[in-house]
C-alpha cells in the first residue's frame, strides 16, 4: 500500500513539474507581456467566434455605475479627511 502511494505521489509530482516547465515566457512582445495564445487562436478577435460583441447600452450602465462609486468614494474620503473618521453612509 505505501509503495502504490509513494508510485502516485511520484507521477504527480513529475505530471505537475511538466506543466511547470510547458510555459516557457520566452516569447514576448513588449518587457511583461508574455502572453502566449493557444494554437487556433486568432491574431485578430473581432469578428472571430472569440469577439464578445458587448452590447453599448450595457457599457454605458457599467460606465455610469462605476462614475456613480467613484463620486461616493470621494465623498467618503472628503468625510473622513474633515472629520478624522471613516463613515460608510455620507449624503
Amino acid at each position: 500500500m505505501k509503495r502504490v502511494l509513494t508510485l502516485v505521489a511520484t507521477v504527480g509530482a513529475m505530471v505537475a513539474s511538466g506543466l511547470a516547465f510547458a510555459y516557457d515566457g520566452q516569447t514576448c512582445r513588449a518587457p511583461g507581456d508574455c502572453w502566449q495564445a493557444k494554437p487556433g487562436y486568432p491574431e485578430k478577435i473581432a469578428g472571430s467566434k472569440y469577439d464578445p460583441k458587448h452590447d453599448a447600452a450595457e457599457l454605458s450602465k457599467q460606465e455610469a455605475a462605476i462614475k456613480a462609486i467613484d463620486e461616493r468614494n470621494a465623498k467618503r474620503i472628503a468625510n473622513a479627511k474633515a472629520t478624522g473618521t471613516f463613515k460608510f453612509d455620507v449624503k
